[in-house]
């Protein structure tokens, strides 16, 4: 199988590694391609190699970056289906779960295209006398991202081009999963203009985090994957004196009430909680019926068990495979043990077979109900196609409910009540809240506003947020006090520019 190179000053360099991970199809099994797991000299390089480019790179006018991005997002958009087909590939979602993943990450360098406002200061005249005060925006310097496999392409464009954009270099770590996605779209930019130097692909394992959350060179980490492996980037980048945020576990709650719109509301949750084959950290993972809704169940039931299984290349699937023979035997084991715990199946996806792709880690949809708190289907993220079922008397219980929870990535609320929805997004400790929209993601100009333990960092996602984590801010104190010469009162020629 073909041995990716790690991306450094603008070009592909085949790496000396002695050890190198398979890339495998989680539909057939296949090795796709291996990537090197690159040595400490390779890291070090590509890290110091950023430092240089890094120096001329802040020098470049705002506006002049911003012209880079132009093009970038112009090849983006003539290369949406190539990268997407990438994706099906190597991820296993469905054609068009991965052209949505390619034009939200699109969206984000839309956004990244308003840089010159973005990074504007503030200044403050005559504080004093002939003193005035101003604070600007400034590049940190070399920064890291290391991007999980459930997004190969949206993730590292929510770091490119706000990272880049504010001036910096970027080092980017994709997952050793799903690699393909992210190397051809640090090439487009590479096409469009981004000097050399100033956005690199590092490829490996532990190894590789472990060196972007230790160099002294590399001045803010951004992370997005498991909360087991965030919490450990951000003690090792906080630890080294670096930036960090880290967007993590989540377990994301869809409450019902009696008076929603039912199909509305159902159609919703079926593509929240499946769709992806609910490796999504804004997947609906519990679905809280209250009061009457419970009778919406067996409707909800339906609506799964017509989604089709298969591989994501196949245009009739629904729902794909996850990830890896070892995420599909985790999911087995939580849902296995939910049941001894007192959990009900409604709904039994576990022993699906796809016809031509029998060795494709295929799990169906599986719904669960009777599920309690203390069930491991409710206390751990699943990330599979997994909807577990739960109960609540009031809109004040599924409040409760939803709180108590440690997670505070998304909840929605379904309901034709605005007083309802009034109290709900009031009273709910949740970063990110739908209202009759199943899944809440934030659009760039605003930011990822994750919250509780699915966010380490004081600093969100994109928008606004993200250009204050990639800049440091500057305040200048200044004093000049006018004093007339004979030359200043002749002076009337103006060159201009």
């Amino acid at each position: 199988a073909t041995v990716l190179a790690n991306y450094v000053d603008g070009q592909e360099k085949p790496s000396a590694a002695s050890s190198f991970l398979d890339v495998i199809s989680p539909a057939t099994q296949d090795v796709l391609c291996r990537v090197p797991c690159s040595t400490e000299d390779e890291m070090n390089a590509i890290i110091e190699n950023a430092v240089a480019a890094q120096k001329k790179w802040r020098e470049v006018p705002v506006q002049q970056r911003v012209r880079v991005l132009i093009k970038f997002h112009t090849l983006l958009v003539a290369n949406k289906d190539a990268i997407a087909d990438i994706i099906v590939r190597e991820n296993g979602k469905t054609k068009v779960d991965a052209i949505g993943d390619v034009t939200r990450g699109i969206e984000v360098v839309e956004h990244a295209l308003a840089m010159p406002t973005l990074m504007m200061g503030d200044s403050i005249e005559q504080i004093t006398n002939n003193m005035d005060t101003k604070s600007i925006r400034q590049p940190l310097g070399v920064v890291a991202g290391i991007a999980p496999f459930n997004f190969p392409a949206m993730i590292p464009l929510w770091m490119i081009p706000l990272a880049i954009g504010t001036g910096n270099a970027l080092v980017l770590k994709p997952s050793e999963k799903v690699p393909g996605a992210a190397q051809m779209i640090v090439k487009l930019a590479s096409d469009a203009g981004v000097p050399a130097g100033v956005l690199n692909v590092m490829h490996g394992g532990k190894e590789a985090v472990a060196t972007l959350c230790s160099h002294p060179a590399i001045k803010a980490v951004s992370f997005v994957g498991s909360g087991h492996v965030g919490q450990i980037v951000y003690k090792a980048a906080t630890a080294n004196g670096k930036r960090a945020q880290c967007n993590m576990g989540a377990k994301n709650h869809a409450v019902v009430m009696p008076d929603a719109q039912k199909d509305q509301a159902l159609n919703g949750i079926i593509g929240a909680a499946f769709g992806a084959a609910g490796q999504r950290c804004m997947a609906v993972s519990v679905v809280v019926l209250v009061g009457s809704a419970a009778a919406f169940l067996p409707d909800l039931i339906a609506k799964a068990r017509a989604l089709r299984v298969g591989a994501g290349g196949e245009a009739s699937t629904d729902v794909g495979p996850v990830i890896s023979v070892e995420a599909k035997t985790r999911i087995l084991s939580l849902v296995a043990a939910s049941i001894h715990k007192g959990a009900k199946v409604e709904l039994d996806g576990r022993d699906v077979v796809v016809s031509g792709y029998e060795q494709g880690n295929f799990l169906g949809p599986t719904v669960l109900s009777n599920v309690t708190p203390d069930m491991p289907c409710y206390a751990e993220e699943i990330f599979g196609p997994v909807l577990c079922v739960m109960e609540a008397g009031t809109l004040e219980d599924a409040i409760a409910i939803v709180n108590s929870n440690p997670m505070g990535n998304g909840v929605a609320l379904f309901t034709s009540s605005g007083g309802a929805a009034r109290k709900f997004e009031h009273d709910i400790e949740v970063g990110q809240v739908g209202i009759n929209v199943p899944v809440p993601v934030p659009l760039p100009f605003f930011s990822w506003t994750s919250s509780k333990g699915s966010l380490l960092g004081d600093h969100h996602f994109y928008g606004k947020s993200a250009v204050e984590f990639y800049t440091q801010s500057k305040t200048v104190v200044s004093r000049w006090e006018f004093v007339p010469t004979e030359t200043d009162a002749g002076s009337v020629n103006f060159s201009g520019r």
